[in-house]
């Protein structure tokens, strides 16, 4: 009959350890994934070893109480975009596909509030290595009579790699070296990037004309394979070169469709042709087909330097450049310069005056510019001249000059700017000099000197400009140098004087500046005004949300603080309980000062007065919120993650058991904690398991304890602890436990492994063996599997239960021997006893030994047991004796059979202190895989009869 052992949940009586486990953080850097090699440099730092482009792992082991908080960093500023910072307890910091780039010194700070925080750090060394670049120098001496020219030829091998690459060269299949061949020589050139080495060869000869193969190796190192690239040398070897179809500037016409031809004129390999452009790259609809570049309906925009360059990596690369110009013209600008010499800044009759006339173009060179007065055009004469490029202005501007100014030269003035013969539209500036033509002032309307407007509103600041003519108006910052204009400009030109703002913030409050520009008007020195902007914004309060504790009976004060605002006052405080509106507090006394805080007190904490209290703090532009949850409830309890080996596994079943301990936040902040109530979930389950514990007078930093026993191997369950005082439940704490595998040294206590954690109780593969156990249950089993040898599931007969099994299939070969080491245990005792279970079914079962490494014997491995052939499917139980003279590990080596019909398992290892039972288990106990026809082994009625003892314990 099939007897099922259930779940039975026992809470043991709690512990109280007196002392305070507040203990300041501390932290270890782990790594895992693809790591090459982790070691310790000549300086004593670690190094982590890592390929590029796998995945780096580093995780921040903590310990301290409370649990420390996380954060990661890296050298040269905080963890950049490539990973996030994080503040996760144990957090893992993990990158992708690592670059070279992101090599450097990690650092993980953790910090819990008590003593300094604990900050380690790892350097992580990037691997990799780049394919090779060779490119082929030549240099020809003078002609030696008129039948001989020495000729050198240098083959350049660089790369870019991590560690630093060995080079080795060849001709053909053949190896060079110096001391083989006269002929060659090879060295390492001074002051190159990146790794490189030179093979010269001397004196060109005729065997010289061959295939060079450079070929970089960094040692396997992280298993980065060698690269290696081959040029081949002839007689007709030769750089490339390059002559172009256009001018090497070319002067086009918007509209205009260009296209421009790179020929190739030599070079041998055929070169490699590619077109550039600076600055950005080429033009949305530009096409590039070898040495020919098409530009259609080329505009303005297009304006620049293209490259054509050819390479074929002998000699230097050939570049040719078109200088593209689309003629163009736009801003075009007058100045009126009053006479220069007398410092004169109007126009007066009998002095000089200038009008300058300006268009930015492309080609600038190229415009040409024409005065008209009056609709004619201006004639020179000695009082009346036409300049170019006037060093006091900018390149190609045109001025007319008019010496000791008459009435009769009033008039208009029109200065036109063209590109004779080309389709682009003429750009001119009109100018009227006469007695009312006046130079500029500056102004703020009345009123506008000040403008007080609210946050996120849209606004105006406004100069008035007076003269004749009117030039443009140009703002800026005054208080803030270093800022910007709302529009992200230093400078802003307004042609009105009136700056516009949209949707205003409080960093734009402060006094902004006009001036007038020296352009489109007087060239005079600028006239200027200031205009203060003030902006409104609701105020800022602090505690925003707060949480406030207090044992009942005690009063409660609660302040409301104004930190910023504008305007700085309070204007109104209001108080209100649950949504219900307070009377007003009483008035603070403050001397000759605007209160900056509201106040309320609670004489005394109740049931009722407890919940949600609400200042809302005015400043006439808005309102801000000091929220207060007040109450007598319990803090949460602080759960202690440094217990040493919480996990206690027990032989004669798949059940475990586990420490939890936790201390009291702030206990004296409230009514003392009477009990704890305790709930237990099995994760995936809904059902949990519910226990009142009752406590004494709870001190700060007091650990407290309370056993869980008869958990499920290998199940993880949800812990919620909420305290409870007079005024109710407090805060609940809740965390996750998972399994682990105990990993102690051997002693009276149970010490079984039944592999149900990854980290497989300590141990490890040996790495002088041919394969690898594998850790596997009824449902990680591969569906394709031999047929006919291994077990279907572990000891227990659960399919969530796990063991260790050899793979014997191809390409494994008849005694092949993969090991599974254990840690290395004290030997405290003189003899001790191997307990495990063994699974070897199948036609083609090889051996199981286990052996017994001892330190005390250099390492040397003896036989303690050993098992050969097909035993059936089913698992049975091996006591093995041993007594070792020192430090120990024991190996269990599964030697591969005659084929593929051979998965040997074991499972539920025991080490225990002293001898083994005299007696073998009943053959009728032994478990019976299912299928095949024989009963499951039922729980033990010593078991049973302890659950059964517990559970009278906790009525």
């Amino acid at each position: 009959m099939e007897v099922t052992c259930l779940l039975l949940l026992a809470l043991i009586p709690f512990h109280c350890r007196g002392q305070g486990v507040y203990a300041p953080a501390q932290a270890q850097i782990v790594h895992a994934g693809q790591a090459c090699v982790v070691k310790e440099d000549n300086i004593s730092e670690r190094v982590y070893t890592i390929r590029e482009g796998d995945t780096l792992v580093l995780q921040c082991l903590i310990t301290g109480h409370p649990r420390p908080q996380v954060r990661w960093t890296k050298t040269a500023g905080s963890a950049s975009d490539k990973f996030q910072e994080t503040s996760v307890f144990n957090e893992t910091l993990r990158i992708e596909r690592i670059a070279r780039t992101q090599g450097g010194r990690y650092y993980c700070k953790a910090e819990n509030g008590v003593g300094v925080p604990a900050i380690k750090s790892i350097r992580v060394d990037v691997q990799y290595l780049d394919e090779p670049v060779l490119t082929v120098h030549q240099t020809v001496s003078d002609v030696r009579g008129n039948f001989y020219q020495e000729k050198t030829v240098f083959l350049r091998c660089t790369v870019n790699s991590n560690p630093p690459a060995r080079f080795i060269w060849k001709r053909g299949s053949d190896t060079l070296s110096h001391s083989q061949d006269n002929g060659v020589d090879i060295y390492e050139p001074l002051y190159t990037q990146g790794e490189t080495k030179v093979l010269k060869l001397k004196n060109l000869r005729p065997q010289d004309y061959a295939s060079y193969t450079c070929q970089v190796s960094v040692r396997n190192v992280c298993g980065i394979p060698d690269k290696a690239i081959t040029f081949r040398l002839t007689n007709t070897t030769a750089p490339p070169s390059l002559k172009l179809s256009v001018n090497e500037t070319l002067v086009v016409n918007p509209g205009e469709n260009v296209t421009i031809q790179c020929l190739l004129t030599g070079g041998d390999p055929l070169p490699q042709l590619q077109w550039s452009h600076g600055p950005g790259p080429l033009p949305l609809g530009a096409l590039a087909q070898g040495g020919t570049l098409s530009i259609p309906s080329v505009q303005a925009r297009d304006t620049g330097y293209y490259n054509c360059t050819a390479t074929n990596n002998v000699g230097n690369p050939a570049k040719k450049t078109v200088n593209l110009l689309v003629r163009s013209m736009k801003n075009a600008t007058f100045q009126i310069t009053p006479d220069v010499i007398k410092e004169s800044e109007n126009i007066q009759l009998g002095q000089d005056l200038k009008l300058s006339c300006h268009v930015d173009a492309v080609p600038q060179e190229k415009v040409t510019y024409q005065w008209f007065k009056n609709g004619k055009p201006a004639r020179m004469s000695k009082r009346l001249l036409v300049t170019r490029n006037d060093p006091e202005l900018p390149a190609v501007t045109s001025s007319l000059e008019l010496i000791d100014l008459h009435f009769s030269d009033y008039g208009t003035y029109l200065c036109v700017a063209s590109f004779p013969g080309a389709p682009v539209p003429d750009l001119s500036v009109e100018v009227n000099i006469s007695s009312e033509t006046v130079p500029p002032t500056i102004s703020v309307p009345k009123g506008r000197a000040v403008v007080t407007v609210r946050e996120g509103s849209p606004t105006e600041l406004q100069c008035e400009v007076r003269g004749k003519p009117r030039p443009p108006v140009l703002w800026s910052r005054v208080d803030k140098e270093a800022a910007l204009l709302p529009s992200g400009l230093p400078l802003e030109e307004t042609p009105d004087g009136k700056l516009r703002l949209e949707r205003v913030s409080r960093d734009m409050s402060g006094t902004y500046r006009c001036q007038t520009a020296r352009y489109n008007g007087f060239n005079v020195r600028p006239r200027e005004a200031q205009v203060q902007l003030n902006v409104q914004f609701p105020p800022e309060v602090e505690p925003s949300s707060q949480d406030v504790r207090q044992a009942l009976g005690r009063p409660v004060p609660l302040r409301c603080s104004l930190l910023r605002g504008s305007p700085q006052r309070i204007a109104s405080a209001v108080w209100r309980f649950k949504g219900q509106l307070l009377p007003p507090p009483p008035a603070i006394p403050v001397a000759a000062e605007t209160p900056d805080h509201s106040e309320l007190r609670l004489d005394a904490l109740t049931r009722d007065s407890s919940g949600s209290y609400e200042c809302s703090i005015s400043n006439d532009v808005g309102s801000a919120v000091c929220l207060f949850q007040v109450s007598a409830k319990a803090y949460s309890p602080e759960f202690y993650f440094d217990t040493p080996n919480p996990t206690r596994s027990h032989k004669l079943s798949k059940n475990y058991s586990y420490v939890l301990q936790w201390t009291q936040r702030e206990p004296d902040a409230v009514d003392p904690v009477l009990n704890y109530r305790l709930s237990v979930r099995q994760l995936n389950q809904h059902n949990a398991m519910v226990k009142a514990i009752p406590v004494r007078h709870v001190e700060k930093g007091q650990l407290l304890e309370y056993i869980l026993a008869d958990l499920r191997v290998p199940h993880s369950y949800e812990i919620r602890l909420t305290p409870y005082t007079t005024f109710g439940a407090g805060d609940m704490a809740s965390r996750i436990i998972h399994y682990t595998e105990p990993i102690n040294s051997p002693n009276l206590s149970d010490n079984t492994c039944h592999f149900e954690d990854e980290k497989i109780c300590g141990y490890t593969q040996d790495l002088t063996d041919n394969f690898d156990w594998t850790r596997q249950n009824a449902l990680t089993q591969n569906p394709k599997r031999s047929p006919n040898t291994g077990p279907p599931t572990d000891i227990s007969g659960t399919p969530e239960g796990y063991y260790m099994f050899i793979e014997t299939s191809r390409p494994r070969e008849l005694g092949d021997r993969a090991r599974l080491v254990s840690p290395l245990y004290n030997a405290s005792a003189k003899f001790y006893c191997v307990s495990f279970f063994y699974h070897m079914y199948g036609k083609h079962i090889g051996s199981l030994n286990l052996l017994v490494r001892s330190r005390s014997k250099g390492g040397l491995d003896t036989h303690a047991w050993s098992l050969s052939g097909n035993k059936g499917n089913l698992w049975q139980q091996a006591h093995v004796p041993i007594n070792p003279s020192g430090p120990f590990q024991i190996i269990f080596e599964g030697v591969r059979g005659s084929g593929y019909l051979g998965d040997i398992a074991i499972d539920d290892v025991t080490l225990k202190k002293g001898e083994c039972p005299r007696k073998q288990l009943d053959p009728n106990k032994v478990v019976v895989m299912p299928g095949s026809g024989a009963p499951q082994k039922p729980c033990l009625e010593l078991w049973g009869l302890m659950a059964t003892f517990l559970l009278v314990l906790q009525r």
